[in-house]
């Protein structure tokens, strides 16, 4: 059954990136593009996501637990450091650069687009090269379900 809802709520991810235009990395960089043709519709699009993960979260909460795991998983980090801001800066970065994030990535993958194959490498060898410099491990076993 979690196997389900973990595809169901892959499914309705990514069409939602795929009905917003999100995975067409040139709507995305027209957001960025604010001197010259500046599509404002990725702030509109990101204010829905907020708002039904807002209210998700509000009904989630009500329960003592979820409904496929014994526990919620929540960072336990409290502190915003420099790692916390560099991360987001890069991310943030490599998003104006290429168009992409790995929410847009996964679902564009589906058009054949080289752009997203090649980012999605890039951001594969960067988590690789993180779990390096970390020092962990860089294929680890899933936990049993």
């Amino acid at each position: 059954m979690r196997l389900i809802f973990a595809w169901a709520t892959g499914l309705v991810f990514g069409l939602g990136i795929a009905l917003s235009g999100m995975m067409n990395p040139a709507k995305v960089l027209n957001f960025f593009d604010i001197a010259g043709m500046w599509d404002p519709s990725l702030a509109f699009v990101m204010g829905g996501a907020v708002t039904v993960a807002f209210i998700g979260y509000r009904l989630v909460w009500r329960r003592g637990g979820p409904l496929f795991a014994d526990r919620f998983d929540l960072p336990t980090a409290k502190v915003i450091d420099a790692r916390l801001v560099g991360g987001a800066a890069l991310f943030g970065v490599g998003w104006g650069i290429a168009g992409f994030c790995p929410g847009g990535a996964l679902p564009a993958l589906g058009t054949g687009r080289w752009e997203a194959v090649l980012f999605l490498a890039a951001f594969a060898l960067g988590l690789v090269i993180a779990r390096i410099l970390k020092g962990q491990p860089i294929v680890t076993r899933p936990a049993k379900a």
